[in-house]
């Protein structure tokens, strides 16, 4: 079986492959682990083979995680799940990026929760590009009005875009998806170039990463292929 050091590696040849074959600079990508149902050993495996950032889902779950590797330097933990309004404190006290903010109530929450000594939360807005009854995130013609009003929020910093397209698709329609993302980030940075850095495309995951890469991720959260299918 390999281990979590080989499966890193493995994934991050791939992430450089698709990254060059995008003709991109390899370091505009990069690996978040999603470590969600992974006790804390994983990830401190992980973090000695070279990765610093982690995606979680439940919170409390990574509370504990966040208390138990405390004595880790330079980790990076980002909160990737739903986000429930009781929940915003604690993910404002406790995490460096939130990728899954798909309402003004919810930024609002953590801008006025987020401890003035801490800096900025990064933060991207979720949008359901495939338009799934399912989903979490906002659709794409609701964008504007969100990052104008997240644009005037203090303590938070508007990083980009996340999604996550439907997954029966072909490699064509999840192209196509990646593609709507980007072309949306790009219509933002153009009318909102105050609003902040939208630097940022949080798509592709383990069975999709070089798609999202060709359309011009710059995080990809990656978790089976890391860690092994969850039980």
């Amino acid at each position: 079986m390999s281990s979590i050091a080989d499966n890193i590696e493995s994934v991050t040849r791939r992430i450089q492959k698709a990254t060059l074959a995008a003709g991109r600079p390899v370091e505009s990508v990069h690996l978040l682990a999603v470590s969600k149902t992974r006790p804390a050993a994983d990830l401190r495996e992980a973090f000695a083979a070279g990765q610093r950032a982690f995606g979680e889902s439940y919170l409390q779950e990574a509370l504990d995680k966040i208390a138990a590797l405390a004595d880790l330097d330079g980790l990076e933990w980002h909160f990737i799940g739903p986000i429930q309004s009781n929940k915003t404190r604690q993910i404002a006290a406790s995490f460096d990026w939130v990728h899954g903010v798909d309402r003004l109530k919810i930024a609002r929450r953590l801008s006025e929760q987020r401890e003035p000594q801490l800096p900025p939360l990064n933060i991207c807005l979720q949008v359901n590009i495939d338009n799934e009854a399912s989903k979490s995130g906002c659709r794409l013609e609701e964008l504007p009005e969100l990052v104008a009003g997240v644009g005037q929020l203090a303590n938070l910093r508007l990083r980009g875009l996340m999604a996550i397209p439907d997954p029966q698709q072909d490699d064509q329609g999840l192209r196509s998806s990646f593609h709507r993302l980007a072309d949306a980030l790009a219509e933002l940075r153009h009318r909102f170039p105050d609003a902040g850095p939208l630097d940022t495309l949080s798509m592709g995951m383990s069975d999709d990463l070089e798609l999202a890469i060709a359309e011009g991720a710059t995080w990809v959260r990656v978790g089976t292929a890391l860690f092994g299918a969850r039980n």
